[in-house]
């Protein structure tokens, strides 16, 4: 049983819309997974905040038009499935690399953030960016390092002082 164009229209929408929020996109060759391992995948991909869906390449490049995914589209080949990350630009990056060290016939083939479109192969570079709360905690450490350099130097003043009339005291 085939999809009616309305389902058609519907998937379009659903998946423009999330591009259209998405910090970063992938694509990925799935031929040779099984249904059950399909469904693992999803399962990972949604506690991670990644939407991932099976989209016919022609609908998917409806989808993408107008986004910054567009730059995909040319190589919209074969059966694919779409992620796009939606918490932070990494975590679509994260859930497919940890997802294909398992099952090999899930290959990366090329992923987009910020409107440019690169290989699969820079998924480890895209993998490794930080997560939000990362990224928050290391911005915090370089902001408080100076403060906590002046604090600690404006202390050594009056410490420095006790141990000079300290060690005058102990000389008389």
């Amino acid at each position: 049983m085939g999809v009616s164009l309305e389902q058609k229209k519907r998937m379009v929408q659903e998946v423009a819309e999330v591009a259209n929020e998405a910090h970063s996109a992938l694509a990925a060759e799935y031929r040779g997974l099984s249904a059950g391992e399909m469904d693992n995948l999803r399962v990972q991909a949604r506690e991670a905040g990644v939407y991932v869906r099976v989209v016919k390449n022609t609908l998917a490049k409806r989808a993408v038009e107008g986004t910054e995914f567009e730059c995909m589209t040319d190589d919209f080949q074969g059966p694919l499935l779409l992620a796009f990350s939606q918490e932070d630009p990494g975590s679509a990056a994260r859930v497919l690399k940890d997802f294909s060290k398992e099952h090999e016939q899930l290959v990366v083939k090329m992923l987009a953030v910020g409107g440019e479109k690169y290989p699969g192969s820079e998924i480890d570079r895209l993998a490794t960016l930080p997560t939000y709360d990362e990224a928050i905690s290391r911005l915090m450490a370089t902001m408080r390092a100076p403060v906590q350099k002046l604090a600690t130097t404006l202390n050594e003043v009056p410490s420095k002082l006790v141990r000079t009339v300290s060690a005058v005291k102990d000389a008389k």
